[in-house]
């Protein structure tokens, strides 16, 4: 992923190469002969040309979602997410992994709980969905560091670079990784297809450049940990950059990131120039878009994850993706498809706890609009297999062609192998717009060229959407002369090719049908009330027959014996579901022979054949009927999720269900605020009896950060090893007596904050907002007496290390902590020590199971009081709703039993609402001793914060604890603290399995 300076650079690229457009124009026309496949030498599984790759030997349509193992840690939930992908038409699932949390220490990498690989491998396989890893080491995506580990802050030598530093610490992490993904390539039967070397190594830091040996070195080490797989990588834009893998690609996020203006977009959104991009860097190869958009990321302080999914909504998916559709990609992969959550301290500063990205799989699981569509569009190109050599034909030469509506642009992309199929992508002119164009098409078919719809009236398009008609389109038996009624899918059963059209509710479509005799078949109407118009077509000795229908509900037409359509508006089409039963050996899971349609369901996850017998699995949100079209001798009987359901046939041979009712059974939830809660103070360090002889000592006086220092000693709190939550620092100093104020400049990234104390004396804070990453205050000191000792003590949220898009520049290097104090009236005062505090054992953590990013530096946080099973019954009673008078720290804990159902998906979050008295206050909330929430009342804008289901412990005992820091003289309180359930459906997922959940012992060097 990428920053908004990324997004500039990329529209800087476009007026570049639109400048170089007539070059590109030719590029476009060219089409290509047909020539060897290649391959990397080292296997033949994973195989490509310049159409598209081939996987054992089968040309495929690669169609990926993102999804990052490190975003959702409870391992036995992955089955749940892939077989929702698999639901959806994809075929594949491209992931990050995540070096920092793997090596926090170095040369000390693990593998143990939610960061083994092994469980996403395996659920993957189980799904029947290939894998594209992309291990780095660099990866970006909005995590802290951009993945880098933390120790690489004080590392010397520029990273992302073949500075032999940067080469030999990567070199344990890739040996690791690299094993692992060459244990579960698909060369050995496992799920992973390819490899990606670096990510968006396209911007660079003056003086430096791309980096070929940096390049070349980083693949032979993913070779020489066993990598046999097609290596990849990812241009940030059609740039050109690292073009010595084996298949170049690039990223595209066309409609930007401001989701506080969801329905804006503009009018050059969509790219055209792309396919020119390829041609000039690439066209030896497919066209692969490595990263397109599939939602936005949100800032602290942002509109929120709802608005995000309405910028990237269903009507961005119709015209966006479709685009990419017109310009022959036969390798998408959209980031994200499930966001997941940034728990802990995974998260880099421009993002906050909610990854949820606005995907099509929101981040508590549950399924969106954009879900659907994505669906419809991905079962299309799965059934398609004339899309896979294609080429298009008018690039830059799109507006009102065929139609000669200059507000409409249409692009003719032809299969340049088969010459008979096209495929015509019609869309706006001004992508911005929500104008309704009526237009008329003027085609090549193979029946001359037809101006369609041949029977009279108009098509229609509606701003912020797009169609792709097709012509001379085989489905099994049926070859269609064209279709202006998009095609779901096809599937030819007990001899009758059942094809699946749809449209807008009320559009007006055409579909014309090639006829194998002169005299036309019986036009049917057998189910719906759609009135069919047909008027037969002739070219020499061929006819054709054209219907012309609406798309309103549901219609079901008979032409002749062997052809059976669907009508149906696009609410219609979000019902279907294309399943496939297992085939036979290893891979079995990855079946696309022998499908099976069914209508109805939330979601429907498998099929499985036996004998006469066909067993369905899926979700409900209602009471539902199924219709089922599948071959008669399998489907005698029917289960939904072991159930057996009530058959009726209907007169056109399918198979329909008695309603089956939706099982929702009651469950409740605890009222937080009605529970026992036990509260202690998280700040005993202003107290003149707490003693700092176990901190660590801040007494570096070099050190090699690009920042410098100006300090006596280096005041870089990743120096000492604490990479992440809350830091302290204390300052012990003799005074003359004549200081009045002290001034500090702290440094944590977007939406930090500080607060600081002289002695217990609280003297102020800097609260934070969503801009500033550091921020120098001035505090008013009380009158301190002459050669008096005293402490400064300075609370700091560490918000993350920024990301470093740009190589050789080490931003994620920038440092956590003081760049400079000083007295004010007395600048002969020094500090005598500096002392530091962060998480207990900094990157020797102490709780190996929830990993190294999980805790920070809060007194409670080192002591484990956030963890199950600690003893709180000597603590004071008091909640987080009463909270506390005073700036500082307190936790509060409480316990809570749940008794969800089985066989129910019932997600639930952690709510709370913002609270405008003493709004200055930031909270962590701890579930069985994950943190599961960073909440900043005055920034924003999560109050909704889901915590999935084995984190939860779902029919057991339950732990919660709540930190807060109050930043105010006048202290703070949560306004109110719940919990609720996002969503409620009756489910056959997988059976969750609880994530270790270690309960407190006395730790350690606790202090």
């Amino acid at each position: 992923m990428k920053s908004m300076l990324l997004k500039l650079l990329a529209l800087i690229c476009a007026v570049f190469v639109a400048a170089e457009s007539n070059d590109s124009r030719k590029l476009a026309r060219r089409s290509p002969a047909p020539r060897q496949v290649l391959t990397d030498g080292l296997q033949t599984n994973v195989t490509w040309d310049e159409y598209s790759y081939f996987v054992n030997g089968k040309r495929v349509m690669l169609w990926s979602g993102e999804v990052h193992p490190y975003r959702m840690p409870v391992q036995s939930l992955h089955l749940d997410i892939f077989q929702k992908i698999k639901a959806m038409g994809f075929n594949a699932v491209s992931f990050y992994i995540f070096w920092g949390i793997l090596e926090p220490k170095r040369g000390e990498i693990s593998f143990e709980g939610f960061r083994d690989l092994q469980p996403f491998f395996d659920a993957a396989k189980e799904a029947g969905l290939y894998l594209i890893a992309r291990p780095g080491p660099y990866i970006n995506a909005e995590t802290t560091a951009g993945g880098f580990p933390g120790w690489g802050t004080y590392t010397p030598g520029l990273w992302r670079t073949s500075n032999q530093t940067y080469l030999d610490a990567y070199a344990g992490y890739i040996q690791a990784v690299g094993s692992k993904i060459a244990a579960n390539q698909i060369t050995d039967g496992g799920p992973v297809i390819l490899v990606q070397s670096e990510n968006e190594y396209s911007g660079f830091q003056a003086p430096y450049t791309e980096d070929y040996v940096y390049e070349e070195k980083l693949m032979q080490a993913w070779r020489d940990a066993g990598v046999t797989l097609p290596l990849t990588t990812n241009d940030a834009w059609p740039g050109g950059h690292y073009l010595s893998v084996n298949v170049y690609g690039y990223d595209s996020y066309p409609n930007g990131f401001d989701c506080s203006n969801p329905y804006t977009w503009a009018s050059d959104a969509v790219p055209e120039y792309f396919w020119g991009s390829h041609e000039q860097y690439n066209p030896q190869d497919l066209n692969a878009v490595y990263e397109f958009q599939g939602g936005a990321f949100d800032g602290w302080g942002g509109s929120g994850y709802s608005t995000c999914a309405v910028l990237t909504g269903p009507e961005f998916e119709r015209v966006f993706y479709k685009n990419e559709f017109a310009m022959s990609t036969t390798y998408l992969n959209l980031y994200m498809i499930y966001g997941g959550t940034n728990w802990g301290g995974i998260a880099h500063p421009g993002v906050y706890t909610s990854y949820d990205y606005g995907s099509a799989i929101a981040e508590d699981r549950s399924l969106r609009e954009k879900f659907y569509e994505l669906k419809i569009q991905a079962n299309f190109m799965q059934v398609s297999p004339a899309f896979l050599t294609t080429r298009p034909m008018n690039i830059y030469n799109t507006q009102g062609s065929f139609t000669g509506n200059q507000a409409l642009k249409t692009t003719q992309t032809l299969d340049v192998v088969g010459n008979k199929t096209g495929f015509y992508i019609v869309r706006q002119t001004d992508a911005s717009t929500d104008a309704l164009q009526t237009y008329n098409l003027t085609l090549p078919t193979s029946f001359g060229t037809l101006t369609i719809p041949t029977i009279g009236g108009a098509l229609t398009l509606n701003g912020k959407d797009s169609k792709i008609h097709v012509v001379d389109y085989t489905a099994g038996s049926t070859d269609l002369v064209y279709s202006t009624g998009e095609i779901l899918t096809w599937a030819t059963i007990d001899g009758r090719d059942v094809i699946i059209l749809y449209g807008n509710a009320g559009e007006l479509h055409e579909t014309a049908i090639k006829l194998t005799s002169p005299a036309p078949p019986t036009i049917k109407v057998v189910s719906g009330s759609s009135k069919i118009t047909q008027k037969t077509l002739t070219s020499g000795s061929s006819v054709a027959l054209a219907l012309q229908y609406t798309t309103t509900g549901q219609t079901v037409v008979e032409v002749g014996a062997n052809i059976l359509l669907y009508i149906v508006d696009r609410t219609n089409a979000y019902e279907f579901w294309v399943l496939h039963p297992p085939g036979t050996g290893e891979l079995q899971n990855y079946n696309t022979e022998n499908p099976i349609i069914v209508k109805g369901g939330y979601l429907l996850r498998s099929v499985a054949v036996n004998g006469g017998a066909l067993a369905l699995t899926g979700d409900l949100n209602s009471t539902a009927s199924f219709e089922i079209i599948a071959p008669a001798a399998q489907s005698k009987s029917v289960t939904f999720n072991g159930v057996n359901l009530q058959l009726s046939k209907t007169s056109y041979g399918t198979i329909t269900t008695a309603p089956k009712p939706i099982s929702l059974p009651s469950a409740s939830l605890p009222k937080l605020s009605s529970l026992k809660w036990k509260t202690s103070n998280s700040l005993p360090e202003i107290t003149s009896q707490y003693s700092d002889a176990l901190w660590t000592v801040a007494n570096k006086t070099s050190t090699v950060n690009p920042s410098g220092f100006t300090t006596p000693v280096v005041l870089y709190s990743g120096e000492y090893g604490f990479h992440t939550g809350n830091i302290l620092w204390r300052a012990q100093f003799t005074a003359t007596g004549s200081e009045s104020a002290f001034n500090v400049d702290v440094q944590g990234g977007s939406a930090f904050g500080y607060s600081v104390w002289v002695d217990s004396t609280f003297i102020g804070s800097w609260v934070g907002d969503a801009v500033h990453s550091d921020f120098a205050s001035s505090f008013t000191l009380p009158k301190l007496k002459p050669s008096s000792s005293h402490v400064i003590t300075i609370l700091q949220d560490h918000m993350g290390y920024e990301e470093d898009w740009t190589a050789a520049s080490d931003d994620f290097k920038t440092p956590r902590g003081i760049l400079s104090y000083s007295f004010v009236g007395s600048p002969s005062t020094t500090v005598d020590t500096w002392k530091v505090a962060g998480n207990l054992g900094g990157e020797s953590y102490a709780d190996t199971a929830r990993g190294p990013l999980n805790e920070g530096g809060l007194f409670a946080e080192r002591q484990g009081w956030h963890l199950p099973g600690f003893d709180d019954s000597k603590w004071a009673s008091g909640s987080p709703t009463q909270g506390i008078s005073a700036a500082g720290v307190s936790i509060f804990r409480t316990t809570f039993n749940l008794n969800i159902p089985q066989e129910v998906d019932y997600p639930i979050a952690i709510t709370v609402t913002n609270s405008t008295t003493d709004p200055h206050f930031r909270s962590q909330f701890y579930v069985n001793g994950y943190q599961f929430g960073k909440y900043v009342n005055h920034i924003g804008p999560q109050k909704s914060f889901p915590v999935p289901q084995g984190i939860l412990n779902y029919n057991r005992e339950n732990t919660l604890a709540v930190t807060l820091w109050a930043e105010d003289a006048a202290g703070a309180k949560l306004d109110s603290i719940n919990l609720q359930f996002t969503s409620q459906v009756e489910s056959s997922m997988p059976t969750v399995v609880n994530q270790p959940m270690p309960a407190w012992t006395k730790r350690p060097g606790a202090f």
